[in-house]
């Protein structure tokens, strides 16, 4: 596996806020063994296929030390951070990677704030979004965030080639999600659901996606519903590798899937 990260976004934080390099340095080092990859800004073409030049314009040029509300501050050189953790998620699609920047994203919708949600919940760009249009293939995005992508789903709401599911915690922010609409397929659980009724909930998900028709998937890789944690679903340890099993034998899914229809139709086309 490749990880995709840069030192840079360690480089700035906020006093006493929660969205900070603590998270990464973590991580990092326990995903030393992995072959990393350094990322290239996005480009403004990449944020303008998912965000308008409006909001693009407004995190460029947000007053360093501000607040663009109540949750998201704006640091110095925001947009140059949230370029680069963009330009790493379009690294690991690119890689079939996994990005290991900051800031997030899926909380972004085209205009920021997304689907009447008062904060932007310390998002800038949408990452995945901007990764999956870029790819511009049939896609499953799969968001095991424990707040809801609220983001994700106003870019993506409506559009053929992606189908997004969500499984997140209700009610918290940004109390959206409640129900499933059209392609986007939301599953919210409560604080105490658990390995158990998660993985469960994941399978039922994941049956009502035809994968044979994916060529891609794309996961919004939050940790937050792990035990005690921000947006708590009562995950372990175990559930997350579970989580990870399943995503893995998605690919497998879909290739024996892909292979019964072409013994089908190699069938129908013999002659009698």
């Amino acid at each position: 596996m490749k990880i995709i990260f840069s030192e840079k976004c360690l480089e700035y934080s906020w006093p006493g806020h929660i969205e900070r390099p603590e998270r990464i340095r973590k991580a990092l080092d326990l995903l030393r063994q992995y072959e990393f990859l350094e990322p290239e800004p996005a480009s403004q073409q990449d944020l303008l296929s998912v965000h308008s030049r409006e909001y693009v314009d407004l995190i460029k040029n947000a007053k360093a030390g501000s607040y663009l509300d109540g949750d998201t501050p704006a640091p110095e050189n925001i947009y140059e951070y949230a370029l680069l953790s963009a330009g790493a998620a379009l690294l690991a699609a690119q890689e079939k990677g996994f990005s290991l920047m900051r800031p997030p994203g899926h909380h972004a919708g085209r205009n920021g704030r997304a689907l009447g949600v008062a904060t932007l919940g310390f998002c800038y760009f949408n990452n995945i979004a901007i990764a999956v249009r870029k790819l511009g293939k049939s896609t499953l995005i799969l968001d095991i965030d424990g707040h809801h992508g609220n983001g994700t789903q106003e870019i993506f709401q409506g559009d053929q080639k992606v189908t997004f599911i969500s499984l997140h915690r209700y009610p918290t922010y940004p109390g959206t999600g409640l129900s499933s609409q059209g392609n986007c397929l939301n599953f919210p659980l409560s604080y105490s659901a658990g390995d158990s009724l998660y993985l469960k909930t994941l399978e039922q998900a994941l049956s009502q996606v035809e994968i044979a028709n994916v060529k891609v998937v794309g996961i919004s890789a939050g940790f937050d519903a792990h035990q005690g944690d921000l947006a708590s679903l009562g995950l372990t340890h175990e559930g997350y590798r579970e989580i990870g099993r399943k995503v893995g034998a998605l690919g497998e899914a879909s290739f024996r899937r892909a292979r019964r229809r072409l013994h089908r139709r190699i069938r129908g086309q013999r002659p009698s």
